[in-house]
Protein backbone atom coordinates (compact mmCIF):
# COMPACT_ATOMS: atom_id res chain seq x y z
CA UNK A 1 0.00 0.00 0.00
CA UNK A 2 2.86 2.36 0.73
CA UNK A 3 4.24 1.88 -2.79
CA UNK A 4 0.82 2.43 -4.34
CA UNK A 5 0.29 5.57 -2.27
CA UNK A 6 3.72 6.81 -3.34
CA UNK A 7 2.86 6.23 -7.02
CA UNK A 8 -0.51 8.00 -6.74
CA UNK A 9 1.05 10.93 -4.89
CA UNK A 10 3.84 11.34 -7.45
CA UNK A 11 1.44 11.11 -10.40
CA UNK A 12 -0.77 13.80 -8.84
CA UNK A 13 2.26 16.02 -8.17
CA UNK A 14 3.48 15.47 -11.74
CA UNK A 15 0.09 16.42 -13.18
CA UNK A 16 -0.53 19.43 -10.94
CA UNK A 17 2.96 20.87 -11.07
CA UNK A 18 3.40 20.01 -14.75
CA UNK A 19 0.18 21.93 -15.51
CA UNK A 20 1.43 24.95 -13.57
CA UNK A 21 4.78 24.82 -15.38
CA UNK A 22 3.04 24.78 -18.75
CA UNK A 23 0.89 27.71 -17.67
CA UNK A 24 3.97 29.59 -16.46
CA UNK A 25 5.73 28.85 -19.76
CA UNK A 26 2.79 30.32 -21.67
CA UNK A 27 2.68 33.37 -19.38
CA UNK A 28 6.41 34.02 -19.99
CA UNK A 29 5.86 33.85 -23.74
CA UNK A 30 2.97 36.29 -23.51
CA UNK A 31 4.89 38.80 -21.40
CA UNK A 32 7.90 38.70 -23.72
CA UNK A 33 5.54 39.42 -26.63
CA UNK A 34 3.91 42.27 -24.65
CA UNK A 35 0.63 40.41 -24.14
CA UNK A 36 -1.12 39.79 -20.78
CA UNK A 37 -1.53 36.08 -21.46
CA UNK A 38 -3.88 33.64 -19.70
CA UNK A 39 -3.69 32.83 -15.97
CA UNK A 40 -0.90 30.44 -14.98
CA UNK A 41 -3.48 27.84 -13.92
CA UNK A 42 -5.18 27.93 -17.34
CA UNK A 43 -3.66 24.66 -18.60
CA UNK A 44 -4.76 22.90 -15.43
CA UNK A 45 -8.30 24.28 -15.78
CA UNK A 46 -8.46 23.25 -19.45
CA UNK A 47 -7.31 19.75 -18.56
CA UNK A 48 -10.10 19.36 -16.02
CA UNK A 49 -12.65 20.93 -18.36
CA UNK A 50 -12.09 18.38 -21.11
CA UNK A 51 -12.80 15.48 -18.76
CA UNK A 52 -16.38 16.77 -18.49
CA UNK A 53 -16.88 17.65 -22.17
CA UNK A 54 -18.76 15.49 -24.63
CA UNK A 55 -16.44 13.10 -26.45
CA UNK A 56 -16.84 13.23 -30.22
CA UNK A 57 -15.44 10.57 -32.52
CA UNK A 58 -14.85 11.43 -36.20
CA UNK A 59 -16.45 9.17 -38.81
CA UNK A 60 -13.10 8.81 -40.51
CA UNK A 61 -11.37 7.45 -37.41
CA UNK A 62 -10.38 3.90 -36.58
CA UNK A 63 -12.44 3.96 -33.40
CA UNK A 64 -10.79 1.29 -31.16
CA UNK A 65 -7.35 2.57 -32.07
CA UNK A 66 -8.43 6.21 -31.87
CA UNK A 67 -9.63 5.74 -28.28
CA UNK A 68 -6.98 3.36 -26.96
CA UNK A 69 -4.04 5.44 -28.18
CA UNK A 70 -4.81 8.23 -25.71
CA UNK A 71 -4.94 5.76 -22.82
CA UNK A 72 -1.60 4.30 -23.93
CA UNK A 73 -0.12 7.80 -24.11
CA UNK A 74 -1.20 8.51 -20.54
CA UNK A 75 -0.03 5.08 -19.33
CA UNK A 76 3.53 5.41 -20.62
CA UNK A 77 4.05 8.71 -18.79
CA UNK A 78 2.60 7.26 -15.59
CA UNK A 79 5.14 4.46 -16.06
CA UNK A 80 7.83 7.15 -16.40
CA UNK A 81 6.79 8.55 -13.02
CA UNK A 82 7.17 5.09 -11.47
CA UNK A 83 10.60 4.55 -13.05
CA UNK A 84 11.84 8.07 -12.28
CA UNK A 85 10.69 9.89 -9.12
CA UNK A 86 9.29 6.78 -7.39
CA UNK A 87 12.00 4.15 -7.96
CA UNK A 88 14.99 6.12 -9.33
CA UNK A 89 15.30 3.37 -11.94
CA UNK A 90 17.14 3.10 -15.23
CA UNK A 91 17.63 5.90 -17.74
CA UNK A 92 17.47 3.22 -20.44
CA UNK A 93 13.86 2.49 -19.47
CA UNK A 94 13.07 6.19 -19.69
CA UNK A 95 14.73 6.20 -23.10
CA UNK A 96 12.49 3.27 -24.10
CA UNK A 97 9.42 5.16 -22.89
CA UNK A 98 10.42 8.17 -24.97
CA UNK A 99 10.83 5.90 -28.01
CA UNK A 100 7.35 4.42 -27.42
CA UNK A 101 6.01 7.96 -27.04
CA UNK A 102 7.22 8.78 -30.56
CA UNK A 103 5.35 5.71 -31.86
CA UNK A 104 2.20 6.73 -30.00
CA UNK A 105 2.52 10.29 -31.32
CA UNK A 106 2.63 8.87 -34.85
CA UNK A 107 -0.29 6.49 -34.37
CA UNK A 108 -2.41 9.12 -32.63
CA UNK A 109 -2.30 11.23 -35.78
CA UNK A 110 -2.99 8.38 -38.18
CA UNK A 111 -5.92 6.97 -36.17
CA UNK A 112 -8.23 9.98 -36.61
CA UNK A 113 -8.30 10.08 -40.41
CA UNK A 114 -7.72 13.83 -40.35
CA UNK A 115 -5.33 15.23 -43.01
CA UNK A 116 -3.74 17.37 -40.28
CA UNK A 117 -3.22 14.30 -38.12
CA UNK A 118 -1.78 12.34 -41.01
CA UNK A 119 0.70 15.11 -41.79
CA UNK A 120 1.62 15.27 -38.12
CA UNK A 121 2.22 11.52 -37.90
CA UNK A 122 4.56 11.70 -40.90
CA UNK A 123 6.44 14.52 -39.21
CA UNK A 124 6.55 12.51 -35.96
CA UNK A 125 8.54 9.82 -37.76
CA UNK A 126 10.70 12.51 -39.36
CA UNK A 127 11.37 14.22 -36.01
CA UNK A 128 12.27 10.92 -34.32
CA UNK A 129 15.43 10.84 -36.43
CA UNK A 130 16.60 13.94 -34.57
CA UNK A 131 15.03 13.67 -31.11
CA UNK A 132 16.15 10.11 -30.36
CA UNK A 133 19.84 10.94 -31.09
CA UNK A 134 19.48 13.82 -28.64
CA UNK A 135 18.32 11.43 -25.94
CA UNK A 136 20.93 8.84 -26.94
CA UNK A 137 23.69 11.14 -25.69
CA UNK A 138 22.95 9.75 -22.22
CA UNK A 139 25.54 7.13 -23.23
CA UNK A 140 28.12 9.77 -22.27
CA UNK A 141 26.66 9.75 -18.76
CA UNK A 142 27.31 6.00 -18.58
CA UNK A 143 30.93 6.52 -19.62
CA UNK A 144 31.34 9.13 -16.88
CA UNK A 145 29.43 7.43 -14.05
CA UNK A 146 29.61 3.74 -15.01
CA UNK A 147 25.89 3.23 -14.53
CA UNK A 148 22.58 4.12 -16.16
CA UNK A 149 20.69 3.84 -12.88
CA UNK A 150 19.35 7.18 -11.64
CA UNK A 151 20.03 6.25 -8.03
CA UNK A 152 23.68 5.51 -8.88
CA UNK A 153 23.98 8.79 -10.79
CA UNK A 154 22.68 10.67 -7.76
CA UNK A 155 25.11 8.81 -5.48
CA UNK A 156 27.99 9.64 -7.83
CA UNK A 157 27.14 13.33 -7.61
CA UNK A 158 26.99 13.19 -3.82
CA UNK A 159 30.68 12.23 -3.90
CA UNK A 160 32.01 13.99 -7.01
CA UNK A 161 29.76 17.02 -7.36
CA UNK A 162 27.06 17.89 -9.94
CA UNK A 163 27.48 16.46 -13.44
CA UNK A 164 26.55 19.83 -14.94
CA UNK A 165 30.18 20.88 -14.43
CA UNK A 166 31.68 17.68 -15.84
CA UNK A 167 29.28 17.19 -18.78
CA UNK A 168 28.05 20.68 -19.77
CA UNK A 169 27.57 19.76 -23.44
CA UNK A 170 25.40 16.77 -22.49
CA UNK A 171 23.28 19.12 -20.38
CA UNK A 172 22.87 21.48 -23.36
CA UNK A 173 21.82 18.62 -25.64
CA UNK A 174 19.21 17.32 -23.19
CA UNK A 175 17.97 20.88 -22.66
CA UNK A 176 17.43 21.07 -26.44
CA UNK A 177 15.41 17.84 -26.18
CA UNK A 178 13.14 19.42 -23.56
CA UNK A 179 12.90 22.52 -25.74
CA UNK A 180 11.84 20.40 -28.73
CA UNK A 181 8.87 18.99 -26.77
CA UNK A 182 7.65 22.34 -25.41
CA UNK A 183 4.59 24.16 -26.80
CA UNK A 184 5.44 26.59 -29.63
CA UNK A 185 8.97 25.23 -29.82
CA UNK A 186 11.10 26.21 -32.85
CA UNK A 187 11.57 22.45 -33.30
CA UNK A 188 7.87 21.59 -32.78
CA UNK A 189 7.10 20.38 -36.28
CA UNK A 190 4.44 17.84 -35.20
CA UNK A 191 2.21 20.71 -34.01
CA UNK A 192 3.22 23.44 -36.44
CA UNK A 193 0.76 26.25 -37.12
CA UNK A 194 0.27 24.93 -40.64
CA UNK A 195 -1.28 21.70 -39.32
CA UNK A 196 -3.45 23.21 -36.53
CA UNK A 197 -2.80 21.01 -33.46
CA UNK A 198 -1.20 18.16 -35.37
CA UNK A 199 -1.97 14.70 -34.00
CA UNK A 200 -4.27 16.25 -31.35
CA UNK A 201 -6.52 18.06 -33.83
CA UNK A 202 -9.37 15.52 -33.88
CA UNK A 203 -9.36 14.46 -30.22
CA UNK A 204 -12.13 15.98 -28.09
CA UNK A 205 -13.67 15.68 -24.67
CA UNK A 206 -12.38 12.94 -22.37
CA UNK A 207 -9.78 11.84 -24.92
CA UNK A 208 -8.32 15.34 -25.11
CA UNK A 209 -8.29 15.40 -21.31
CA UNK A 210 -6.09 12.30 -21.28
CA UNK A 211 -3.74 13.94 -23.80
CA UNK A 212 -3.45 17.11 -21.72
CA UNK A 213 -2.89 15.03 -18.58
CA UNK A 214 -0.07 13.24 -20.41
CA UNK A 215 1.45 16.54 -21.56
CA UNK A 216 1.58 17.84 -18.00
CA UNK A 217 3.18 14.67 -16.65
CA UNK A 218 5.70 14.49 -19.50
CA UNK A 219 6.76 18.11 -18.97
CA UNK A 220 7.30 17.44 -15.27
CA UNK A 221 9.22 14.21 -15.90
CA UNK A 222 11.56 15.71 -18.51
CA UNK A 223 12.37 18.60 -16.16
CA UNK A 224 12.82 16.24 -13.21
CA UNK A 225 15.16 13.96 -15.16
CA UNK A 226 17.28 16.93 -16.29
CA UNK A 227 17.65 18.34 -12.79
CA UNK A 228 18.29 14.95 -11.16
CA UNK A 229 20.89 13.85 -13.70
CA UNK A 230 22.89 17.07 -13.62
CA UNK A 231 22.36 18.38 -10.07
CA UNK A 232 21.68 15.28 -7.97
CA UNK A 233 18.89 14.63 -5.49
CA UNK A 234 17.56 18.12 -4.74
CA UNK A 235 15.15 19.37 -2.11
CA UNK A 236 11.53 20.09 -3.01
CA UNK A 237 12.26 23.82 -3.07
CA UNK A 238 15.32 23.34 -5.31
CA UNK A 239 13.31 21.18 -7.73
CA UNK A 240 10.60 23.83 -7.82
CA UNK A 241 13.04 26.65 -8.53
CA UNK A 242 14.92 24.56 -11.10
CA UNK A 243 11.76 23.62 -13.00
CA UNK A 244 10.55 27.22 -13.01
CA UNK A 245 13.93 28.34 -14.38
CA UNK A 246 13.73 25.72 -17.15
CA UNK A 247 10.17 26.79 -18.03
CA UNK A 248 11.23 30.46 -18.03
CA UNK A 249 14.22 29.90 -20.32
CA UNK A 250 12.23 27.77 -22.74
CA UNK A 251 9.37 30.29 -22.76
CA UNK A 252 11.86 33.06 -23.52
CA UNK A 253 13.40 31.08 -26.39
CA UNK A 254 10.04 30.08 -27.87
CA UNK A 255 8.71 33.64 -27.70
CA UNK A 256 11.65 35.03 -29.67
CA UNK A 257 12.36 32.20 -32.13
CA UNK A 258 10.35 31.29 -35.26
CA UNK A 259 9.26 27.71 -35.85
CA UNK A 260 11.71 26.00 -38.21
CA UNK A 261 10.56 24.02 -41.20
CA UNK A 262 10.89 20.21 -40.84
CA UNK A 263 14.19 19.91 -42.72
CA UNK A 264 15.89 22.69 -40.78
CA UNK A 265 14.48 21.42 -37.49
CA UNK A 266 15.78 17.87 -37.96
CA UNK A 267 19.20 18.89 -39.27
CA UNK A 268 19.67 21.43 -36.47
CA UNK A 269 18.92 18.88 -33.76
CA UNK A 270 21.09 16.18 -35.35
CA UNK A 271 23.96 18.67 -35.62
CA UNK A 272 23.55 19.62 -31.94
CA UNK A 273 23.51 15.93 -30.93
CA UNK A 274 26.69 15.18 -32.91
CA UNK A 275 28.52 18.23 -31.59
CA UNK A 276 27.43 17.42 -28.04
CA UNK A 277 28.50 13.77 -28.32
CA UNK A 278 31.89 14.40 -29.93
CA UNK A 279 32.58 17.46 -27.78
CA UNK A 280 31.78 15.54 -24.59
CA UNK A 281 34.13 12.70 -25.57
CA UNK A 282 36.90 15.22 -26.23
CA UNK A 283 36.32 16.89 -22.85
CA UNK A 284 36.36 13.53 -21.06
CA UNK A 285 39.33 11.82 -22.71
CA UNK A 286 41.45 14.65 -24.11
CA UNK A 287 41.06 17.75 -21.95
CA UNK A 288 40.89 15.89 -18.66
Amino acid sequence: MNLMADIILNVMVAFLFGSILLGFHRKVMARVQLRPGPPIIQHFLHSLKFFFKETGIPRTSSMPFYISITVILCSIWVAAVIIGPVNHGSLLLLFAIYAVYKIVEHNSGSSSGSPYGKMSCVRAVFSASSELPLFAIIAIIYLQVGSMNIGSIVAYQDINGPLIFKLPLVAIVLFILILSKSPYSPFGITKGKDIISGYETEHFGLLRGYIMLSESISWYILSWVFLTIFFGNLSFLSYTIGMLVIAFLIGLINATTPILNPNHSVMSQISIAILGFVGSLLLMFVVF
